[in-house]
């Protein structure tokens, strides 16, 4: 049983950031890898990035490389995401989620989510 409740989403310009966080409980976060994804309206699904359960292996999607930094604090029970350069199609909701390896979050493999949040990107 694991809970993870994001914060941190809102609007922004184009070329500006944002910092997104994921607080678990119920479980020792320090025993999973976390990941976070998106989804915007008419779009399906799309990985963003992943982080293992200690921070060694991490992994980007394609469109965000370069731009966004995963990072997590496991003392605190909680999992970031900086957003820097934003741009209008980074506009979508964003969901934390969990699995046991970073790399099966890299695959579409999800085993919890948080109830995501939301962040709008203008032009």
């Amino acid at each position: 049983q694991v809970t993870l409740v994001e914060s941190g989403g809102g609007l922004v310009q184009a070329g500006g950031s944002l910092r997104l966080s994921c607080a678990a409980s119920g479980s020792t976060f320090s025993t999973y890898a976390m990941g976070w994804f998106r989804r915007a309206p008419g779009k399906e699904r799309e990985f963003v990035a992943s982080i293992g359960r200690s921070g060694g292996i991490i992994y980007y999607g394609d469109s965000v490389k370069g731009r966004f930094t995963i990072s997590r604090d496991n003392a605190k029970n909680t999992g970031f995401l900086q957003m820097n350069s934003l741009k209008p199609e980074d506009t979508a909701v964003y969901y934390c989620a969990t699995k046991e390896t970073a790399l099966r979050l890299m695959g579409g493999e999800v085993d919890y989510w948080g109830q995501g949040t939301q962040v709008t990107v203008s032009s």
